[in-house]
Parts: structure tokens; sequence; C-alpha cells
């Protein structure tokens, strides 16, 4: 995941069909919701910054974090007055102090593979979320990825950009290797790249049982961008959960 150069360069592109401001606007509704106050907030995986940006535009002092290099570049290519940009791992987080708030949008979490990828993750959020605070992230369940994703190919055909999108998927790990081909258009010519990745969907209880183990308590599931109860029967949910453990830090001061 370090890299996604030539996915980086499109995924915006790839992407205009996400209304940015909806969810942003739904994360918002959620945090405050399960007590969490519009302080600082760290948004894990940030890709280009689209989410960074409605946060901080919804009142929130931003620190966004991300593996990809190629990722964070188109990032900081933007309007992003305030927001505070890190290549980090999520599972390895490196912060100066704590933050009021933790959130982890558009499946980041499933490009965690492994339980303990994913045990990792929740330990360092753990660490430097301040105890009360609220973690929230969304999860892609296993009945996306065994319906909807599966072994499908999609093709996005835009004006400056083709993209052939195939998807591989292993009932037995719940994990999806997926394979972009994209063409380019330059000086007249396409250019043609390829990227690889995989996304893997977890039991939900299995996550809920590794966030316990973290440190984390009052965990609630939703169905996603609603507060309905969600479950193994919706294709995407969110997970919010309060940081209980105890611990003596010195919030984040940025600058």
């Amino acid at each position: 995941m370090s890299g996604y150069g030539s996915f980086a360069a499109v995924y915006d592109r790839l992407t205009e069909n996400i209304d940015y401001e909806a969810l942003c606007a739904y994360y918002d509704r959620m945090i405050l919701l399960h007590g969490g106050k519009k302080g600082i907030l760290l948004d894990l995986g940030c890709g280009t910054g689209n989410v960074s940006v409605g946060m901080s535009r919804s009142g929130y002092d931003v620190i966004a974090v991300d593996i990809s290099s190629d990722m964070l570049s188109e990032a900081v290519s933007k309007p992003h007055d305030g927001i505070e940009y890190l290549c980090q791992d999520m599972c390895a987080l490196d912060m100066y102090g704590t933050n009021d708030v933790t959130v982890c949008a558009l499946d980041g979490i499933n490009h965690l593979n492994g339980e303990s990828k994913l045990s990792d993750c929740f330990e360092s959020v753990s660490l430097f979320l301040e105890t009360g605070g609220v973690f929230l992230f969304d999860l892609n369940t296993l009945k996306k990825h065994r319906e909807t994703l599966a072994d499908n190919t999609f093709v996005y055909d835009l004006d400056d950009v083709y993209c052939v999108w195939q998807n591989f998927f292993d009932e037995k790990s719940g994990r999806v290797d997926i394979v972009l081909d994209i063409f380019t258009e330059e000086d007249g010519k396409y250019i043609r790249s390829s990227e690889e990745f995989s996304e893997t969907a977890y039991p939900l209880e299995r996550v809920k049982e590794l966030l316990i183990k973290a440190g984390f308590g009052d965990i609630k599931i939703y169905d996603f961008m609603t507060e309905n109860e969600g479950g193994e029967h919706c294709e995407k949910v969110l997970f919010s959960a309060v940081n209980m453990r105890e611990h003596k830090t010195f919030p984040i001061k940025k600058g």
C-alpha cells in the first residue's frame, strides 16, 4: 500500500460519485452523537485528503496520515489550510500527543490484511486517543465482498481515464484481491499502468472483540450512513467506539 502512484493520480476521477459533503456531515453527526468534541481529529488512511478537508470545514483541527506518499502528494496539492499531513502507517502511529477523535473513512480499515494488523491498528489508535475519545470507522462486510465485489470486473470509461478494475474473491479469508489496469491520455497517446492491492472483510463480532482487547468500550455498529443498527446483513457498516484506556498523555500541539 505504500505506492499507489498510478491509482493516486486518478483516484479522485474514479471516485467522483462519492458525496464527500454528505459523508463528512454523517461522520460529524455521529461523532457528536457519541460524545465526541470538535477538537483535534486524526484522519487515518486519508488518501487524497477529501475527508480531511471536509472534516476541517466542519470545525475540526485535522491531522491526517497515510502510508502512501503518492496519495499524500495529491492531498497537499489541494487547498488544505490548517491540515497537517503525515506519512505514517496507521498500525504504528507516532504522534506528539493525543487527539480527541479518530476516524477512518472509505473502508480504510479493510485495507489491513490480517487480524494482527487490525489489532495493531486498534492498539495504536487507543494509545494516541484521549480517554473518552471517540473512534469511528466504516467497514465493508463479508456480504459486500461475497455478493457485490466478488469476482466481478468493473470498467470506468471517462474522458481522460480508462480503468479496468478486476476483483478476485477468496471465501476462506474474506479477502478481495484487486487488479487495476489504468490508461491515461498523454500527448494524444494512452499510457498503461497497473496497481494491485487487497481488501479484507472481517466478521463484525471479531472486530468488536479486537476493539475491546485494545481498550475500547461502548461499541456500536450502524448500517452505514444511517443511525439504524447494523450487522452482517448490511453491505457496509459504521463502527463507533469510546477509548476506555487510562493513560497519561499530553494533547497534540500543532505547528
